[in-house]
């Protein structure tokens, strides 16, 4: 058995080997190469069976005990990356006691505590139920990754370990239901010069906009948002604005608009979708792009045990606003352990994950899967 010592050394190595792979959606070669790092730490255990699926170019690694289909817990974490303009960004430091660089902590620290849990228990224990997900679209949706082996795949667990929301004493139990969705609008194009000849389709978009940010401020309540205060409201944020004109003279005829909408229960994908039409008007088309109803984990009680236990403090069971592959799982009634290290800075280049909780939670997992399946 390594020493904390040793374990720490070799969980800070491999998650800085991971950032060093730019595995973003643009770079499919990159996914790959990260795919055949992870594969090398464990094509070396014995009774262990690598199977690798592919949906539209989205590549998966689905690792299981030879005879198992599915296992008693499966580890489930994603490769991929969010894309920076900087293409030279992707490196880490370590500072004050964290690994810091993009995608440290969404989620490849995680990928490496994962993969040492694998590593530990096939060796000590060949054969042991306990299996391992990764995939490369989830910063996307995971439509062709988690949706695709539990829809087509039929990949199925009795728990599913998902280190990716959450933090080290907050255990998710609710996340929010997602929309993206793109907006467009019509208008009628002209000489910039002469503006009464035509129907600005951006300007016409900017206006319905201002007017569905500010339906949508309603939901909001009086005080500031904070982190700690409660965001169980519903929001919506542009994230994209798209035309195909790239002329400075030219008055555009059709802008689109890409909006990210997160929302809890009641309101569901079909009622959140009918409310932003009607505010927005019929001269505005929507086209979702990926939608998710919201979700209840239902993580295990032991789980919840075992952290307090381990970090001597006690659990708090929180609501997301974000969205994971989560929800995935549950559509088949599989329980989901959602928590994480302690993270911060999600999706900057100067993304970070504190060392001493990487220990930490590999610990909680550790004595959970120990206690779990009583090998």
């Amino acid at each position: 058995m390594p020493t904390d010592e040793e374990l720490q050394s070799r969980l800070v190595s491999l998650t800085r080997d991971l950032v060093m792979i730019p595995s973003t959606e643009s770079r499919p070669q990159e996914r790959k190469r990260c795919f055949e790092f992870l594969h090398n730490h464990i094509d070396c255990l014995s009774g262990l069976q690598i199977d690798y699926l592919t949906c539209n170019g989205h590549q998966s690694m689905v690792a299981r005990p030879q005879g198992i289909e599915a296992p008693e817990i499966l580890l489930c974490g994603h490769l991929d990356v969010i894309e920076h303009p900087d293409p030279d960004c992707y490196h880490s430091t370590v500072r004050q006691g964290r690994i810091i660089g993009p995608g440290t902590g969404d989620m490849k620290g995680q990928n490496a505590i994962l993969l040492e849990l694998m590593c530990a228990f096939h060796t000590k224990f060949p054969g042991i139920s306990l299996g391992l997900v990764l995939t490369s679209d989830e910063e996307r949706g995971g439509i062709d990754g988690v949706r695709y082996l539990c829809e087509d795949e039929n990949l199925r667990c009795g728990t599913a370990i998902i280190p990716d929301g959450g933090s080290l004493n907050d255990i998710t139990t609710e996340e929010k239901g997602v929309i993206h969705v793109r907006v467009t609008c019509k208008g009628r194009e002209a000489h910039a010069a002469r503006p009464w000849l035509g129907d600005n389709a951006l300007e016409l978009l900017m206006e319905r906009l201002t007017v569905l940010k500010r339906h949508f401020s309603n939901y909001w309540p009086d005080q500031a948002i904070e982190e700690q205060v409660n965001h169980w409201f519903p929001t919506c944020s542009a994230t994209v604005c798209e035309t195909i004109n790239k002329q400075a003279n030219r008055i555009p005829a059709t802008v689109s608009a890409v909006m990210d909408i997160r929302f809890p229960p009641t309101h569901s994908v079909k009622t959140m979708l009918e409310e932003i039409a009607s505010v927005l008007g019929e001269n505005c088309v929507l086209e979702p792009l990926m939608t998710a109803e919201p979700t209840h984990l239902d993580p295990d009680p032991l789980f919840c045990k075992i952290t307090e236990q381990t970090t001597g403090s006690p659990v708090r069971h929180v609501r997301a606003s974000g969205g994971s592959d989560s929800r995935f799982f549950r559509q088949y009634g599989i329980p989901v352990n959602l928590s994480r290290p302690l993270v911060g800075n999600l999706h900057a280049v100067d993304e970070w994950i504190d060392i001493d909780s990487m220990l930490t939670y590999y610990k909680i997992c550790e004595r959970y899967i120990e206690q779990k399946l009583n090998p």
